[in-house]
């Protein structure tokens, strides 16, 4: 049928009707927000190029976690910024370390609210790399060992899940059989299975304190310009072991998105990263764009390409609104 018979104006023509037939929906149970755990008391130390987050020490996380499950948040995506940084990234993997404490208190503090740890150790490193250091890369299989063990020490710390996001070729096997091996059959890996080599990133660099002190990271991160890498990315973390996948970033990457969903029909996570959410900040703050209603646009864009969990930094702020 044509117009005039066919008039699909009919089905926007009132609220009501346009909610019976959304076909997305955006709800509370996507969204994760990401933390910051610092060492110290007391401290909330502002995030310049990301208004409204904060490095906060653990007595601060527990405060801020009880009042993002309050609002409705579900789950959390924990970073660490530990007191001292070493060669390898072996502080991460310390019974005592910053985000494994961080841990242990919201368990006790906030035992409804849901914790994932990311499992890198661009924070831990004194060269703000990924891993470990030989001849002026990363080695990759001398890193294994460490975000094996770091998944372990969080594991036992009482982590709901672990999130690799180093981008080593075989971590996700490397991680789920250390887990395994220790008794951790049950605890799931969300794997940052396509993560872009991306100039998206750089707020977080001084949220987590993690710059690459030379060099950069395109020998382990993906390049922008690739799709059917990804898929490949995607696939061998599926093969090991993972059970969600991720893509990072989020808005210049809804093709892949999309992509990653209909092959492969898993759950897949995405991440709105620092600069996209610097981004929308920045521009709300000239009063260029109505902030609400371009995060609903995003975030719901972003679920209607096909992400199950939206990790993003807009959380904290349009989860009452869900």
């Amino acid at each position: 049928m044509t117009f005039p018979v066919t008039r699909l104006r009919r089905l926007r023509n009132s609220e009501v009707i346009r909610n019976l037939v959304r076909e997305t929906t955006l709800t509370r149970n996507d969204l994760m927000m990401p933390l910051f755990v610092c060492p110290g008391k007391g401290v909330d130390n502002p995030i310049s190029s990301m208004p409204g987050n904060s490095q906060l020490s653990v007595d601060k996380l527990v405060e801020k976690g009880k009042e993002l499950y309050d609002k409705g948040v579900q789950s959390v995506l924990l970073f660490g910024i530990p007191e001292t940084k070493d060669e390898t990234g072996e502080v991460a993997c310390q019974h005592n370390g910053i985000v494994q404490q961080a841990v242990r208190a919201l368990k006790k503090e906030v035992p409804g609210l849901h914790l994932v740890a990311d499992i890198c150790n661009c924070e831990y490193t004194t060269h703000g790399h990924c891993g470990t250091i030989v001849d002026g890369d990363v080695h990759n299989d001398m890193t294994l060992d460490t975000l094996a063990r770091q998944s372990v020490s969080l594991a036992e710390a009482g982590v709901d899940m672990v999130a690799p996001s180093d981008m080593m070729d075989g971590r996700v096997q490397a991680i789920r059989t250390a887990l395994d091996q220790n008794g951790f059959f049950n605890t799931p890996i969300m794997a940052y299975s396509a993560k872009y080599a991306s100039a998206f990133y750089g707020p977080f660099r001084e949220a987590a304190e993690s710059a690459p002190q030379f060099g950069d990271r395109k020998t382990y991160q993906m390049d922008p310009a690739n799709g059917d890498e990804a898929l490949r990315e995607v696939e061998l973390d599926i093969e090991e072991g993972a059970d969600i996948v991720m893509v990072k970033p989020a808005l210049n990457y809804m093709d892949i998105i999309f992509r990653v969903k209909n092959t492969f029909n898993m759950p897949v996570a995405a991440y709105n990263v620092s600069g996209e959410f610097a981004m929308v900040k920045a521009a709300a703050a000239k009063g260029w764009i109505d902030e609400k209603r371009i995060v609903h646009e995003l975030l719901t864009g972003l679920k209607r390409a096909g992400a199950d969990i939206i990790i993003s930094y807009h959380t904290q702020e349009i989860i009452q609104d869900l």
